[in-house]
Formats: C-alpha cells, sequence, structure tokens
C-alpha cells in the first residue's frame, strides 16, 4: 500500500469535547460533522463524539446514516431542507431542521408530516448568507408557532466575526431586538464564540472546528485552547535526492539550492488533498525533526529538505500535520485555514482510526 495515511485519533476528539463542556459548562453541545466530519469521516468522528448532546450536518443523507448507525440524539440539518419529501423522511427519522427563509416555512404549511418536526429558526446579524432578517423574524416565529407541523423552536444566529476584531457585540444586539420577547431555547455560538464570548453560549453551543483540534482563531495556536490533534497525516520519503549547489528542483524549477541539499521525495500531493499552492518552507517533520518543504507540490510526490537529518532515508515517517506539525501552522504558511485542508484530504489516502 502507498504509505500515505490519515489517522483520526477518537481520544483527542473525546478530549476536544471535554474542552466544549469545560468553556460552556451550562450549554448542550451539537457537534457539527457536517463535511464527512470535516474530512475525518462521518461515523468515525460519531464515534469520537459520542457523549455530544446532538450532531448539525449539511446534508439529510448524513442524518440518515447517523440514525442508521444508532445515534439517537438531536440531528440538524444546517440549511433545512430543499423540497418537500425531505421533510416527511426527515419527521420520520426524528430529523431537526433549520427554516431560514420564508419558502421552508410555506413547506412546512402545507405539509401532512407522520409526526411534527422541531425546527431551528435562523436569524441573520450579519453574516447576509442565510436567515431572517431581524425586523422580520417575529414573524416568521409566529407562522412557525402556529404551523401544526412544527414540534418545538429553536431560535439561531451565526456570527461573521467571533474569531476577528469586530467580535459578536453589534450581531448579538440585533439578535436580541429581533428576537425581544420570544421565549424559547437559543443557540447562537460556533467554536469562535465558545473559546471567545462566554455571553453567547445561551442553551446549544455548536462547536465544529475546535472539535477536530484546530483553531477557530488566527494567529491563535489551537494548543493555546488545549485543543488537540485529531487527524495526524503521514507518509514516507520514498527516494533521495542530493542537489548541488546551483541545481533545481521540481516543476517550474522553483526552488534553486545555495548549497548541496539533501532533498526527501515523499508520497504526497495534491491528489491526496495537500495544497499545491504550498510554498518552499512550508512546515514538515521527517522522523520526528522539524523541516520545510521545497519546490513545487506535484500531484503525487513533495520534497523535504533533509540535510540536517542526516538518519532520514527512504523509508523515514513524515508528518504532514499532526501533533508536532499543526495543521495551523501549514495553512498559515498556504494562505488558508486549517477547515480547508482537512476537508480537502482525498479519498485515495488510506485512513485508520485509532482509540489513543
Amino acid at each position: 500500500m502507498r504509505p500515505i495515511t490519515a489517522t483520526v485519533h477518537l481520544a483527542a476528539l473525546q478530549h476536544n469535547l471535554r474542552r466544549v463542556r469545560d468553556y460552556a459548562p451550562y450549554a448542550r453541545a451539537m457537534a457539527v460533522v457536517k463535511a464527512n466530519g470535516y474530512g475525518h469521516g462521518l461515523l468515525n468522528v460519531a464515534r469520537g463524539l459520542k457523549e455530544a448532546d446532538g450532531f448539525a450536518v449539511l446534508r439529510l443523507q448524513e442524518a440518515l446514516e447517523l440514525r442508521a448507525a444508532g445515534y439517537q440524539q438531536t440531528l440538524l440539518l444546517l440549511e433545512g431542507v430543499f423540497e418537500p419529501t425531505e421533510l416527511n423522511a426527515a419527521a420520520e427519522a426524528g430529523v431537526s431542521i433549520v427554516v431560514h427563509a420564508d419558502h421552508q416555512i410555506v413547506m412546512l404549511e402545507q405539509a401532512r408530516l407522520p409526526v411534527p418536526i422541531a425546527v431551528f429558526v435562523k436569524m441573520n446579524t450579519g453574516m447576509n448568507r442565510l436567515g431572517f432578517m431581524p425586523q422580520f423574524y417575529a414573524a416568521a416565529v409566529a407562522r412557525l408557532a402556529a404551523c401544526p407541523q412544527v414540534a418545538s423552536i429553536t431560535m439561531m444566529t451565526h456570527f461573521a466575526t467571533a474569531d476577528e476584531a469586530p467580535g459578536i457585540a453589534t450581531a448579538l444586539e440585533r439578535f436580541e431586538a429581533g428576537s425581544q420577547g420570544l421565549d424559547y431555547p437559543k443557540s447562537l455560538a460556533n467554536s469562535a464564540a465558545i473559546l471567545r464570548h462566554p455571553q453567547s453560549h445561551a442553551d446549544w453551543v455548536r462547536p465544529g472546528i475546535m472539535l477536530y483540534g484546530a483553531t477557530p482563531v488566527q494567529s491563535v495556536p489551537a494548543a493555546n485552547y488545549g485543543l488537540q490533534a485529531v487527524m495526524h497525516l503521514q507518509s514516507e520519503l520514498i527516494a533521495v535526492q542530493t542537489l548541488p549547489a546551483g541545481e533545481t528542483l521540481g516543476y517550474g524549477a522553483t526552488f534553486v539550492a545555495e548549497r548541496e541539499t539533501r532533498v526527501g521525495v515523499v508520497a504526497c500531493g495534491y491528489a491526496d488533498g495537500y495544497p499545491r499552492h504550498a510554498p518552499s518552507g512550508t512546515p514538515i517533520a521527517v522522523a520526528g525533526q522539524l523541516s520545510k518543504t521545497l519546490g513545487r507540490v506535484s500531484m503525487d510526490m513533495l520534497f523535504v529538505d533533509i540535510t540536517d537529518i542526516p538518519a532520514a532515508g527512504i523509508g523515514s515517517p513524515v508528518e504532514l500535520w499532526g501533533a508536532t506539525v499543526p495543521v495551523d501552522a501549514v495553512a498559515e504558511a498556504c494562505g488558508t485555514v486549517g477547515y480547508e485542508l482537512l476537508c480537502a484530504v482525498t479519498s485515495r489516502v488510506n485512513f485508520k482510526v485509532v482509540h489513543g
């Protein structure tokens, strides 16, 4: 087998969920496991997060897969349903839905469901993606409260800048104004708000990226919040080259050796999900020692400087990200975020699940 492997550590998931509860001890935790568990495998992460109070997904298929696997927690469709037939399937499986637009209310009003369905009504407080504007929110809630197909109502929003300097003050003011006089449970806080804005914890928190051991706050390492890396993406050296000074490396000859340079060739490329735009100098580890990538990432391989790791050779282990190299450090070097890297790992990478 090709040596590249993504190892998912269930103990790290359990640890990170405990950190959520440390930060928000009075709220229920809705673990966000969309995008195939942020690239870790939906059922893999569900096993590690089995103590969560609920799971949030994007597609009905994901919710039904969790139900079929025996998970009885609250399941939430974050974009709601897209057509009336999905309402029946969601109701039969006891799946809750987000309602963010008038047409979804109409679907509920016209539906004849086997059992009423729980809804989370979303307010747009500045993200400007989904949700009712604050001035129309109470009317939307009133329609849903009067709908016999609705079993319960939870109010929710999603913060646009919980991880940045503006914070959540303006969004929270808009939410409080738009929901004034409404007495329903609330779900407001994403990972960044859980960590930085305790006033937003309310009844349900929705941790996402923090569960996977990556930071939701740029320039603040996940370790600062006591989080542990869940995915360790590892491979091996499959060849070694020695470049004399002045020799180039890889496609485009973008790297030129300034000295004699010993180069390891790693079985990992952009077809595995490693970013093609990762520049020379992106952190990487060989045999437990930090080093840097060299040259351009190709489809199946990339290069690492092993000049100062004399013991490294063919078969030496390489960590692309994990315990030694945080995924956020790789993301920062690439001008992106850890979310994207984790979600981008492709199906040709071998996955392994361990409890430790």
